[in-house]
């Protein structure tokens, strides 16, 4: 049940959302079910300033209402889980991790002794 409403909630992003203060790379990473089914944490990464960050989760709340029915019916539930956005941020930290590697790699080929640490 959680990868449907995961997959539905993507293809919601995909598509292009009507709310404006939705921008930047917003990617849904995973999807969390309560066991009976009422409420679902939909955690999302979100690409941008932090500025872009706040008014995206603000756009996906006031769209959570719609994007539920929508997953009711696209999952033909009579009752969908109600919606609450999170933040993953673990792209991001994957992403900072690879930055400072990189930079450990160039400080050490600069410092002229030409040995290769991997």
């Amino acid at each position: 049940m959680a990868e449907a409403v995961r997959e539905e909630v993507a293809t919601f992003l995909a598509e292009g959302v009507k709310d404006p203060r939705i921008v930047g790379f917003v990617t849904v990473t995973g999807v969390e079910i309560t066991p009976d089914l009422r409420h679902a944490k939909v955690f999302v990464s979100v690409m941008g300033s932090d500025a872009e960050k706040q008014a995206t989760f603000e756009g996906l709340a006031s769209t959570a209402s719609h994007l539920r029915s929508r997953v009711a019916q696209a999952l033909r539930l009579r009752v969908a889980p109600e919606l609450q956005f999170r933040e993953d941020d673990s792209i991001a930290r994957a992403a900072r991790i690879e930055s400072l590697l990189a930079e450990i790699r160039d400080t050490s080929t600069k410092s002229g002794d030409g040995s290769r640490n991997e």
